[in-house]
Order: C-alpha cells, then sequence, then structure tokens
C-alpha cells in the first residue's frame, strides 16, 4: 500500500513553492518523519516529511517545478516493512560470505597473537627504529631547502626593484651568471601577463542562472518599497566610547551568568525602544486610508545568508531583557544560516535594524521593510577625531541611518527619534532607567 507525499500547508499569504531538492532517491528505505523533499517558498525553505516508514515509490514533480499547496509530490511504499522482515530472514539465511570473513578475521587475529607470542622483542625494535628513522628524514630535507635558499644569489639592482614593487623572489629564477637574479627577470616578471579566471574558464564569458524564490520575493518586496513609499533617510553619528567601556568591564560576567556574549545589538534594540514609545509613527503603518499604531514593539532583525538576505523578528522586545535579547539573536540567526528558519519568525515585525557594519560598511540608506515604515541601519565603527570640552580627541564613533515613510512620519520625528537613540547610546545608563 503506497501513502501520498503532499505539499504541506506553507504558512499565511504563501500558496505555492519550488521543488528545490529531493533528499532520498527513488527505491531509498525512508523511516516515518524522516525529510524526503526539501521546498522552497518565498521566504524560506520547508521539509516535507515522510508519512510513514517505507520506500520512496515514486517521485511525480521534478526538481525545480513549482507546485501548490496539497499538490502530489510522490508516494511512500509501506512494504518496506515486510521488505525489512524479508532481509533479517536473509540475512540469517545467506551470510556464508560474512561467516568466512569473520573466519579469516579470526584467523588473522590468532596468527598475530601467536607472532606477537613468539616474537615480541622484534615487534618492539621495529617500531624504535622507525621512531628513529622518520626525524633524520625530515632534517635532511629541511637542510636541503636551506642550502637552495643560501644558494639563491640576487644582484643589487634587482633586489632595490623587488623590494619596490614587493616581488617574491623565492619564485624567480635568475638568467644570470650561475643563476644570479638579475634587473631584468625582474622587469620581465612585472610585465607578465597574469592568467585567466578560473571561472572564466570554467563557466565561459557569461553565466545565466535562474533565480531562486527567494531572491525573486527579496527584489519584488524592495521595488515595491521604493514605488510605493515617500523613502527619505536621515543621518546622525555616536559616540560608542560608553557601550564598549561597559561591553569590555561586564563581558566576562555577563556571558559567566547568562551563558552568551554581550553584544552591540541589545543597546541598540533598547535604545530603539525608547525612541519608538516616545514617537509611535515609527512604529505604525498605512493599511489603506488608515493609520494602524502598534502597541507592541517586535524588532526585525536582518541577518544575511547564504540564500539571500532574510528578516527575522524579535517579539515584544520592550519586556526582553539584554540577555533575552542577546539569545534570541544567537538562536534567530543560526536558524537563518541553517536555513531552519520558519514563517513565523518572519511575521508581524513593526520597525526593523540592519547592521552594514559586519561587512564594513561606513554609510548607507537602507531600505524600508514593507509593511513597516522605518528601518534603522548602522554602520562599522572608526577612530575619528571628535571635539570633547573643546579638546580634540579621538573616539569610536558610528554613523547611523534611519530611513523612513514621509507620508505618515514627519522630519522632525525622525530626526528626533535618531537622536534619542543616539543619546541612549552615548549614555547607556538612561536604557535601564527607560529615559
Amino acid at each position: 500500500m503506497a501513502e501520498k507525499i503532499t505539499v504541506p500547508t506553507l504558512g499565511e499569504s504563501v500558496t505555492e513553492a519550488t521543488v528545490s531538492k529531493w533528499l532520498k532517491s527513488q527505491g531509498e528505505k525512508v523511516s516515518a518523519d524522516e525529510p524526503l523533499v526539501e521546498l522552497e517558498t518565498d521566504k524560506v525553505n520547508v521539509e516535507v516529511p515522510s508519512p510513514i516508514s517505507g520506500v520512496l515509490g515514486s517521485i511525480s514533480v521534478k526538481e525545480g517545478e513549482t507546485v501548490n499547496v496539497g499538490s502530489l509530490l510522490g508516494t511512500v511504499d509501506k512494504s518496506s516493512a515486510t521488505k525489512e522482515n524479508n532481509n533479517k530472514e536473509v540475512n540469517n539465511y545467506t551470510p556464508p560470505k560474512k561467516e568466512q570473513e569473520t573466519s579469516k578475521l579470526k584467523i588473522f587475529e590468532e596468527n598475530t597473537l601467536d607472532a606477537k607470542k613468539k616474537k615480541p622483542a622484534k615487534i618492539q625494535e621495529r617500531v624504535l627504529k622507525l621512531d628513529e628513522e622518520e626525524p633524520l628524514i625530515l632534517e635532511e630535507v629541511h637542510e636541503e631547502k636551506l642550502s637552495n635558499e643560501v644558494k639563491k644569489q640576487i644582484s643589487p639592482a634587482a633586489r632595490k626593484m623587488a623590494n619596490e614593487a614587493k616581488v617574491d623572489l623565492s619564485s624567480v629564477e635568475g638568467s644570470g651568471k650561475n643563476g644570479v637574479i638579475l634587473k631584468e627577470d625582474i622587469m620581465g616578471l612585472m610585465g607578465s601577463k597574469p592568467a585567466p579566471s578560473e571561472r572564466k574558464v570554467k563557466h565561459g564569458p557569461e553565466e545565466r542562472v535562474r533565480m531562486t524564490r527567494l531572491r525573486l520575493t527579496i527584489a519584488k518586496r524592495l521595488k515595491e518599497a521604493q514605488e510605493n513609499a515617500a523613502m527619505l533617510t536621515t543621518f546622525n553619528e555616536v559616540d560608542m566610547t560608553e557601550v564598549m567601556l561597559m561591553r569590555s568591564q561586564y563581558k566576562e560576567e555577563f556571558q559567566k551568568k547568562y551563558g552568551v556574549k554581550l553584544g552591540f545589538m541589545s543597546f541598540f534594540v533598547k535604545a530603539c525602544v525608547i525612541g519608538l514609545k516616545n514617537y509611535p509613527a515609527i512604529n505604525a503603518e498605512i493599511q489603506g486610508e488608515e493609520i494602524i499604531y502598534k502597541n507592541y514593539y517586535n524588532i526585525s532583525i536582518a541577518v544575511g545568508t547564504d540564500r539571500g538576505l532574510v528578516v527575522p523578528v524579535l517579539r515584544e522586545t520592550d519586556e526582553m531583557s539584554f540577555a533575552d535579547i542577546e539569545k534570541n539573536i544567537v538562536n534567530l540567526g543560526q536558524k537563518a544560516k541553517d536555513g531552519k528558519i520558519t514563517i513565523e519568525d518572519l511575521q508581524g515585525g513593526t520597525f526593523t535594524i540592519t547592521n552594514g557594519g559586519i561587512y564594513g560598511s561606513m554609510l548607507s540608506t537602507p531600505i524600508l521593510n514593507p509593511p513597516q515604515s522605518a528601518v534603522l541601519g548602522m554602520h562599522n565603527i572608526i577612530q575619528r577625531p571628535v571635539v570633547v570640552d573643546g579638546n580634540v580627541e579621538v573616539r569610536p564613533v558610528m554613523y547611523l541611518a534611519l530611513s523612513y515613510d514621509h507620508r505618515i512620519i514627519d522630519g522632525k520625528e525622525a530626526v528626533s527619534f535618531l537622536k534619542i537613540v543616539k543619546e541612549s547610546l552615548e549614555q547607556p545608563k538612561r536604557l535601564f532607567l527607560n529615559i
């Protein structure tokens, strides 16, 4: 009897998926709830498990094809249970080869035991000889390499030119008398053309690769954000001295107590929650001709993966401690990288934080994450000259960027929100006082 493998419910507003890859081959034994096929949706990858234990009987949809919810993917043959029983009987009935192998092993073990009993001293001597010979061989090779390096001669002009051009002379063959490296050898090396790229040789001048469903969705949503919102970006800078000092002072105690590192993101989440409470329009969204003000603070955290950018959500962040925020960020980040993020993890965000600084970005204008109305962009921390009490000091500075929908957020609100974030980070004690 065969059981059908069908496309399960994929989540809110998701009606179709693409068969990414089959994890099992036709005719291969499978267990109940073992993943059989991976489906790629607009948001996440979903593994479809086997309904029963048996053998993968048929595959109805090939990799790369699109399927709807409830579509037939294949079947699992339940007759595998009887096959497994037959296999057990067969194993009991036809093990002569295994018996011969085991008997050979036993004979071998007996021979080795007899050999050990007869000549234990000789075996020990051989081991000692091998241990003594290995370092001798290594020393001889090492001496030969050293002697070759010593023999290589370089003319003064060639040495000067090589130092200026930063050329490695170890791979240069000299054309002078007795192999002396001349100035002409260095000039010839500098004028040689590099080999074509391996990718060009392997794939040709151009490649045509079909976009994944996730990449198509990202492209579509980002374009919609540009077309539908009146997007504007405002900037500020924050002195990270106090945050970095607090992290260095308490990071070991924090990790020992909570089992997670104290990062920058928890400070930014807390600072943003304070700003969102003061300026509710930044935590709102437009639906038709109405503005929906959210009185909860679900912060979306942008995470870059091999498949593309995903934005899992930290829920009720105003009720989270620093440790809760750090733990949840680590868990969601790991799930995203492992491809195990769920649709529920991506839904319900009210405001987004993205950190381009981990890739070295100094400044950028982040794009909105619809239907949200604002996104905060973090960047790298650079030592910059800052005027403090009339004196120029070197401080760790980060540039902040807030992109927002000007249809519901005025410039005054956006600038004031960013100022609150800046002040909260420059005086992190405010984060614990919620002011």
